[in-house]
Parts: structure tokens; C-alpha cells; sequence
């Protein structure tokens, strides 16, 4: 009967009724950029798989629109980024651009747009103009933080969003990187939430990176920052942010320079346990018991 259980289309049915939440929770940690990836059932375990989740469960169509919970956390927490129609300009997707009801604005654009979390498309989109008064001071946020992202990332998306009744500003640098043919992908994510009335500036920097060819290792970080910005200038708060990510960028780098020449090197010999290298060129012609070995080979 066990068996029975893990084989055809029987396997579908079981996934949709009974593990949904074992399922959402594999699409709420997703990698960067492997979200679509599904989930089926091994033997031994769930298990995930480079397969479309609509392929996987064609007979159980139910278990997508189930799933539309998850989607929505992750597109929010990872700050998923997406095309305007007609435009090449990506957008942040997060609950401090939410409008409610599946829409969300960008204040770079001016504009509102319809999400579909689970098709990560964009539609339906609307003019709209930032009603706060904070708003001089989030368009002086946003100008300073693109001259300061233009120079420091390849490619980045960033936004700035009045946030907790126009006390506070809430400012998201996001940047993807994918390279699947190479077995890789990583994501850095910032977000920070300024007090202009205390000048306090509190965020956390986030690096996930997924390397995934012949094994499973992934890089997860979270650093918290702290500033002060006595100036309360969108000037003065991109300034802030570029200092906190320049000094995590540095330590982050020499945190990889000690691994590779400490830690990972003591993993393996230097030398062979003649302490001597092999000459690869001549390979062919060692004898393999006195040339590498070092002793008389038997005849």
C-alpha cells in the first residue's frame, strides 16, 4: 500500500489534500530566482524539483490557487521586482508599496499596478500621484539613492515608500544576480526605515546565494545597521546607506579571503603524502608504485 502511494497519479491528489502547508513552506524559502521551482514526493521525503508547479499537478489544479498565500509572502519578503507593461523599468513588490486588494505603486514612476503573485505579472496600470507629506523628501531620497545604486550595483531596483501614517520612510535596494547554466543564483536585499523627526536610520542588509551544481550549499546573511543621519537629508540618508554597505561589502570579502586561504585549504594536502607534486605531463609514463611512491615497484 506504501508504494502505492509514491507511484502515478495517485501521488497528486495526496500533495494537493494533504501537505499544502509542507509545500508553502518550501515556496516561502525559496532560492533567488528558483521560485517556480515544485515540489514532489520521493520516497523518503519532499523533495524539490526544477519542474513548473502547474506541469507537476495538471490533474489537482486546486493546489496552485492554495498556494497563492505563499507566493505572496515570498514576493514581498524577497522585494520580487517586475516589468511595467510598455516600460523596461522594474518595480519593487513589497508590503510597504501595498495598496491592498493585489496592487501596489512605485513612486518613481508614479504609478499603481495589479500583481499576480503566483504569475509574477503585472497589469492594470494607473497613474498615481504620492499623496504625503512626506513626499519632498521621499523624491530627494529616491534621486540621491539612484545616483548612489548607478554607481555601486550592476543592476538594482530601488524604492522609497511613507510608511506607519507618514512618520517614517521605509527606502529598499534590491539587486539579482542569475546565472542557472552555471548552477548558481544570489540576491541582496536592503531595507531600512528612516525616523525624520529623530534622524534615526535602523535596516538589515541580506545576501542569499544558491550554489547548486553537484551539492546543495547556500549563503545566508542578515546584518543589522544603525545610523544616524543629522542632516534628515535624502542626501544624508543615501550617504548613510553607501557607508553601511561599503563596510559589509569589505568585511563580507575578507570573511571569503580567510576562507579560501585558511579554512578551505586545510581541507585537503597541499602535496601528495610523498610531498612532492606530480608532474602531470609525465603521468603517463610513471610507474605507479616507484616513481610516485617513491619505492621499487614489484616485478
Amino acid at each position: 500500500q506504501r508504494s502505492s502511494l509514491f507511484l502515478g497519479q495517485s501521488v497528486q491528489p495526496f500533495i494537493a489534500m494533504e501537505h499544502i502547508d509542507t509545500i508553502s513552506s518550501f515556496v516561502e524559502g525559496a532560492p533567488p530566482g528558483e521560485v517556480s521551482c515544485a515540489v514532489t514526493l520521493s520516497r523518503e521525503a519532499l523533495t524539490f524539483l526544477p519542474i513548473d508547479i502547474k506541469a507537476l499537478t495538471i490533474s489537482t489544479p486546486q493546489v496552485v490557487s492554495k498556494l497563492a498565500p505563499a507566493f505572496e509572502k515570498y514576493n514581498e519578503e524577497q522585494f520580487t521586482t517586475v516589468k511595467l507593461p510598455g516600460s523596461s523599468q522594474h518595480v519593487i513588490i513589497s508590503s510597504h508599496s501595498s495598496l491592498g486588494d493585489g496592487r501596489y505603486y512605485d513612486v518613481g514612476s508614479s504609478s499603481s499596478f495589479q500583481f499576480d503573485h503566483t504569475k509574477r505579472q503585472a497589469s492594470a496600470v494607473q497613474s498615481h500621484v504620492l499623496e504625503s507629506s512626506q513626499s519632498d523628501l521621499v523624491n530627494s531620497i529616491l534621486k540621491s539613492l539612484g545616483s548612489y545604486v548607478g554607481e555601486h550595483y550592476p543592476s538594482a531596483s530601488y524604492g522609497a515608500y511613507p510608511i506607519e501614517n507618514d512618520s517614517k520612510i521605509a527606502v529598499i535596494i534590491v539587486a539579482n544576480k542569475y546565472s542557472p547554466n552555471n548552477f548558481w543564483n544570489g540576491r541582496w536585499r536592503s531595507l531600512y526605515i528612516f525616523d525624520p523627526s529623530s534622524g534615526n536610520l535602523e535596516g538589515s542588509i541580506k545576501i542569499d546565494v544558491h550554489y547548486y551544481e553537484d551539492g546543495n550549499v547556500r549563503l545566508l546573511t542578515n546584518r543589522s545597521v544603525t545610523a544616524s543621519v543629522p542632516s534628515g537629508t535624502g542626501n544624508g540618508v543615501a550617504r548613510e546607506i553607501s557607508a553601511a554597505e561599503k563596510k559589509y561589502q569589505e568585511e563580507v570579502n575578507r570573511a571569503f579571503t580567510g576562507l579560501s586561504e585558511g579554512a578551505f585549504k586545510s581541507l585537503r594536502r597541499q602535496l601528495p603524502v610523498t610531498r612532492q607534486k606530480i608532474e602531470w605531463e609525465k603521468i603517463t609514463s610513471y610507474r605507479l608504485g616507484q616513481d610516485i611512491g617513491g619505492g621499487s615497484s614489484r616485478r
